[in-house]
């Protein structure tokens, strides 16, 4: 190849590849924050107080890559989630501790917090669900794909998750952005609470479902449409198919059929 044509090709790689603020740095940093934000505010061998000023400069770098003009809101969306951080941190303990009570396979709730990817996927979603309702731009999104590699658990920061929350085993576990969970939820792999439609007029909807307290859902159950309602107190089998609310204290089961093989 002579060099006229590679330089042609590396002008037309950059007029291909020029879109503003597209930084790759800004992923990488935003999984490091990420990871360190689980870790070092779990570790109890860890100095909280050096922590917690070494994720103030982190977060404080990745905001300044997601910003597409000049803001300098950094400051106060750093102290408001600083704020926020004890209670997120309460209400993990007590997702943790659902866990815990509810999986007859975990022997104690350090086994919860180092080895379950459900909690994980819990975790970063807590983080990155506050950051999202303090209109952080890109970063939350960011946050709650990482979690999504790490553990194949797809939690929209923008969903709403009430207290107690537990996903068993996690893979291939999504929840949607507009999706409703309430308190003592319990939620196993391979669930999906979706949307019946994927228009993009249908943004600013509720496009998912809405699971009362104490619900629990089984292995790759299918829920979806935003006036679907899973009513408290209710069971929903495996791969059962869900798009009609279902009454609160009901069981929605698959039915199947054996059949014998004739023996020849």
């Amino acid at each position: 190849m002579n060099m006229t044509t590679k330089e042609e090709i590396i002008r037309e790689i950059i007029t291909n590849k020029n879109r503003p603020h597209l930084n790759f740095s800004l992923k990488h940093k935003t999984e490091k924050f990420t990871n360190n934000l689980f870790f070092k505010l779990f570790d109890a061998e860890a100095c909280l107080e050096s922590n917690i000023e070494k994720l103030e400069i982190d977060f404080k770098e990745i905001y300044k890559l997601a910003c597409l003009i000049k803001d300098e809101s950094c400051e106060t969306i750093w102290n408001s989630f600083l704020f926020k951080l004890p209670s997120i941190l309460e209400n993990l303990n007590l997702d943790a501790q659902e866990l815990v009570d509810n999986d007859p396979a975990s022997n104690n709730i350090e086994e919860v917090y180092l080895a379950y990817p459900g909690f994980y996927a819990i975790a970063i979603y807590r983080f990155s669900h506050e950051l999202l309702l303090l209109n952080t731009p890109f970063i939350p999104r960011l946050m709650s794909e990482y979690a999504h590699s790490k553990t194949g658990t797809d939690i929209h920061p923008g969903a709403t998750i009430g207290k107690s929350f537990f996903i068993d085993h996690a893979t291939g576990t999504v929840i949607g952005e507009t999706c409703i969970i309430k308190d003592h939820v319990k939620i196993y792999q391979g669930v999906t609470l979706g949307a019946l439609q994927v228009s993009k007029e249908l943004k600013n909807t509720k496009r998912h479902p809405t699971v009362e307290d104490n619900v629990t859902i089984y292995a790759n159950a299918t829920i979806l449409g935003g006036e679907t309602i899973i009513g408290e107190n209710s069971t929903i089998g495996g791969n059962v198919w869900i798009t009609k609310s279902v009454p609160k204290n009901s069981l929605v089961y698959h039915s199947t059929e054996t059949k014998l093989k004739p023996k020849f």
